[in-house]
């Protein structure tokens, strides 16, 4: 029940960061909202970034279990519910200040998801995180048994959703959109590499991860404004292969992912270094022997 408390019921204060690291965006968004007594520019701007904040832990969510794999962690599987539930908490927030923004007017706000696509989309990954949400505790698990996985599969076409609706909503400046869909791809090209059995413990597997989800960063931003806008294609095309600041969203996903090939080195319990201490005891074994 209690989010700093692990799975045998000690406090675990890496549970308790975690819980306060979700928070605290929450408070920071709200904040300006409850200061002003609801007025409408920081209900805009906190709709906006509470609904960045839903994508980027929703994202997160579906990091942990890459992250396990990687570093042999266990303690991240801890938090990975914890984590889910604080993606649907954002939602809700960002969907209960959209009504704010409409007044609470129920048919008005039951058009708008109706006749804009942008908020259907929206609307219907809202409804999917609660369904998640709600069937993740241990006794939805017992009830639902082998359906429970294929159910909770739904978190990636959740994840599609968000993020295009993210895009939708974004119109002329996407960088932002763009940043999640890279990472998104990156998220899957980890899974498709544990699926062949390829390891992720592998510098090399990661390092060519990162690659091919940092040119589809690209890729995807090109289409977008190709297909989507009136601005030219050809310069951001350009912009990608410059080195700017901020970076374009291609660079910040190709460093996340050598990022993580770098956090590779030094997970716990590596084959490397159990090879090394048994060369090590063999090769004390070898000289004691010698010495007798």
């Amino acid at each position: 029940m209690y989010p700093w408390l692990d799975p045998s019921g000690r406090f675990s204060f890496f549970k308790l960061a975690v819980f306060v690291a979700l928070l605290v965006p929450g408070i920071v968004l709200l904040w300006p909202v409850i200061a002003e007594g609801g007025a409408t520019i920081p209900v805009k701007e906190a709709i906006l970034e509470s609904g960045e904040w839903t994508i980027r832990i929703l994202l997160i969510t579906l990091l942990v279990t890459p992250l396990r794999r990687i570093t042999r962690f266990s303690k991240l599987g801890q938090v990975r519910r914890q984590i889910g539930v604080a993606a649907f908490c954002y939602v809700m927030i960002h969907f209960g200040l959209y009504a704010i923004s409409q007044n609470l007017d129920l048919g008005r706000i039951a058009s708008e998801i109706v006749l804009r696509i942008y908020l259907t989309i929206g609307f219907v990954a809202l409804i999917g995180l609660a369904v998640l949400t709600a069937t993740s505790t241990k006794s939805a698990m017992r009830r639902l048994g082998a359906k429970w996985g294929r159910l909770h599969k739904l978190v990636y076409p959740i994840a599609v959703l968000g993020v295009v609706h993210f895009f939708l909503q974004s119109k002329v400046d996407v960088s932002e959109a763009t940043l999640m869909a890279g990472m998104f791809v990156g998220l899957m090209l980890y899974r498709f590499a544990h699926w062949r059995g390829w390891s992720l413990r592998s510098v090399v597997t990661l390092s060519v991860i990162a690659v091919i989800a940092g040119l589809a960063t690209a890729g995807i931003e090109y289409a977008w404004y190709a297909l989507a806008t009136g601005i030219p294609a050809d310069r951001v095309v350009a912009a990608n292969l410059e080195w700017m600041w901020p970076l374009r969203p291609a660079w910040n996903v190709l460093l996340a992912g050598v990022a993580i090939s770098v956090i590779s080195l030094f997970g716990r319990d590596k084959p490397a270094r159990s090879w090394i201490a048994r060369l090590v005891g063999n090769n004390s074994v070898t000289a004691e022997a010698s010495s007798r």
